[in-house]
């Protein structure tokens, strides 16, 4: 393949062959891409863009690995990870509101915690949200009461070969979804906030971390697995059909919180992707709703 040797000559260090994906997830568990490619820069994007577009491979953007499940064995897919400049924060003044900057590659808790130390306060629910900035736009990521919908002004997208703002509009952002699309990658956000007080807003980033310890198990998982359906919950429908606990092979579905399932070392993915068809066709059945799932996929017959 004529482009993929251009690309990784071309991008030196930037460019890693045959590379561990399952062990970036949350879930450690999973195989390798043909290639990943790591990006410091708006100026990497320029250059290397067009060679990664030219391998004709599945682009994939990885966060943190949550919320992604990658299948046993090597993907024929160029996987993208933001570094670099796209890791910053930044905040200013803006008459009644705040104006933040984020790079794409940066973790969400550990802005949420800045933020929240510096006074600028709304984004506190993030710090339970273990993705990065990139993810959360593409999938409008939430959770205790609020969403990046909430405050997005905008993002800035790699799409078509080109970087452009996307409006909050545009993105079409909704439940646990966004008009960010297969091969698009987010490269940086910016949010309006509020100023307000930095201990009170400390003492709810504290409170969301001690409600998910006591309510959201540890180890190896990716977060929710299926979204709410309307006016329910998907852990109560999974609990209700018996799956609580429920486990395949090297997978088993918590016993803390049904809508998660956690793996153990060395598991397979696969497992884990039998185990949620399985649970989603327990809860079709028993309740007649059909769960879907928050997950991205690399393999398993699904399209990245």
């Amino acid at each position: 393949m004529k482009a993929l040797t251009a690309l990784i000559e071309h991008g030196g260090e930037r460019v890693q062959e045959h590379a561990a994906l399952g062990a970036r997830t949350t879930y450690r568990v999973g195989g390798s891409v043909r290639a990943l490619v790591t990006l410091h820069s708006i100026s990497d994007v320029q250059e290397l863009g067009p060679l990664m577009r030219s391998t004709g491979l599945a682009l994939v953007a990885i966060g943190n690995g949550s919320n992604l499940l990658v299948d046993d064995g090597e993907h024929e897919v160029l996987a993208v990870v933001l570094e670099g400049e796209f890791t910053t924060l930044q905040w200013r003044d803006d008459n009644e509101s705040v104006i933040v900057d984020a790079g794409a590659g940066l973790a969400l808790p550990v802005a949420a915690r800045r933020l929240a130390r510096e006074g600028v306060v709304g984004f506190e629910w993030a710090v339970g949200v273990p993705g990065t900035f990139g993810g959360a736009v593409a999938m409008n990521a939430g959770g205790h009461g609020s969403d990046v919908a909430a405050s997005l002004v905008h993002a800035s997208l790699w799409h078509d070969d080109d970087v452009a703002d996307w409006s909050n509009e545009r993105l079409a952002l909704g439940y646990r979804t966004s008009a960010v699309g297969q091969g698009d990658v987010v490269l940086s956000v910016t949010l309006r906030l509020t100023r307000g007080s930095a201990s009170e807003a400390e003492e709810r980033v504290r409170e969301i971390v001690r409600w998910r310890r006591e309510h959201q198990p540890g180890g190896a998982n990716g977060g929710s697995v299926f979204r709410n359906p309307a006016n329910d919950h998907a852990a109560r429908l999974i609990e209700a059909a018996g799956c609580k606990g429920l486990r395949e092979g090297s997978a088993q579905v918590s016993d803390k919180h049904a809508n998660f399932i956690q793996a153990d070392a060395n598991g397979r993915a696969r497992d884990v992707f039998t185990l949620m068809n399985i649970v989603r066709a327990r809860v079709l059945e028993e309740s007649g709703v059909a769960l879907v799932s928050e997950h991205r996929f690399i393999g398993f017959g699904v399209t990245p």
